[in-house]
């Protein structure tokens, strides 16, 4: 009986003693802390890249409603500017597109010309009637500068965000120098 009381004494000893406590406590909620801490990077990431898809969009739309004419020239050079914005983002699922839209007197909405950075299936190709130019936009008998971007983000550590996530921009740009910006072939 005497080895008894002092296991019975150890072992309330070993429930009494409050050493490793801080040491448990963290075990526990460390974990939920870093996802906690790895979820809110990636969300944080995945908005700074859709913040810079809808810098890109109206930075290219805005450079384009700047210019009388355009070609395959300066559209190039506006698409490597676009590029350029997305750093440091990878710019390979980067999609842009840069159309003119004008309205005739019936308020028909027509694609005059169109070019994007790759291909890209919401870029309206050349003589597309387009309806869904937001009213108040392209007024009859008018012009606008289409600006449309696309972005695949890919999360670098994938632990909230396992998958691409994709976002879309889309801009309207009246020209600012004349009614409308033609396109030049040797421009």
């Amino acid at each position: 009986m005497s080895r008894r009381i002092p296991r019975l004494r150890r072992l309330n000893g070993f429930w009494l003693d409050r050493r490793g406590v801080s040491a448990v406590e963290f075990a526990l909620i460390a974990p939920i802390l870093i996802v906690m801490y790895c979820g809110m990077a990636e969300l944080t990431q995945a908005m700074m890249a859709q913040r810079r898809l809808s810098n890109i969009t109206s930075s290219i739309g805005d450079l384009v409603a700047q210019g009388t004419q355009t070609g395959p020239l300066k559209i190039a050079d506006i698409f490597t500017i676009g590029n350029t914005i997305m750093a440091p983002f990878p710019a390979s699922t980067l999609k842009m597109c840069v159309a003119s839209v004008a309205s005739d007197a019936t308020g028909k909405d027509t694609v005059v010309w169109s070019k994007a950075s790759t291909t890209m299936s919401t870029c309206p190709a050349a003589g597309a009637v387009l309806t869904d130019v937001p009213v108040g936009v392209l007024p009859a008998s008018q012009t606008v500068i289409l600006a449309r971007a696309s972005y695949a983000y890919t999360s670098p550590i994938k632990l909230m965000l396992p998958s691409n996530m994709t976002f879309s921009r889309t801009y309207y740009l009246k020209p600012r120098k004349s009614d409308a910006v033609l396109w030049n072939a040797s421009s």
